[in-house]
């Protein structure tokens, strides 16, 4: 078998898993603490990528909640929560999903565990996130991606 027909050897590996950033305010404590709980929530993430070396990636993913109660802030919490992934031997068209799906599906665990912390070491009810679908996200995102560029191809 010649050397060009040979598939490099695949290789996937969590180098490194850490906070980048971390944020928790209580803007209006301890006023806050008197107000029923009757929290309005909401919830932004986002993903982010940088290739560090030749098969070296880190990836991040960005958690933000807001949590009001009569239009007081109750907290906000910024996670950041990123690792380094040792990412070779796939083809272009599995680097997508690995980079976009797979290794977000890692961190978020790591992610929701400070988001939890932090709620309950501020003095507030826990705050457990679900489960994310980061495959539909993925597609999700491509097929936003393609419309826009339809859209922007003139006919």
């Amino acid at each position: 078998m010649s050397e060009e027909n040979q598939q490099p050897e695949r290789q996937f590996a969590i180098q490194k898993l850490y906070v980048k950033d971390v944020s928790f305010e209580t803007p209006n404590s301890p006023g806050i603490f008197t107000l029923t709980w009757e929290p309005k929530v909401e919830f932004n993430l986002g993903s982010k990528v940088q290739q560090l070396q030749e098969g070296l990636f880190e990836v991040s993913l960005s958690v933000t909640i807001t949590v009001k109660l009569e239009e007081k802030t109750a907290y906000l919490i910024e996670i950041c929560q990123a690792g380094i992934f040792t990412i070779n031997g796939f083809p272009e068209q599995e680097m997508g999903p690995l980079i976009g799906s797979y290794c977000p599906n890692i961190l978020f665990p790591y992610a929701r565990e400070a988001v939890s912390d932090l709620v309950t070491k501020g003095g507030f009810p826990p705050m457990l996130l679900a489960p994310i679908n980061f495959d539909a996200l993925y597609m999700q995102q491509i097929q936003m991606a393609q419309q826009q560029a339809q859209q922007a191809t003139p006919h």
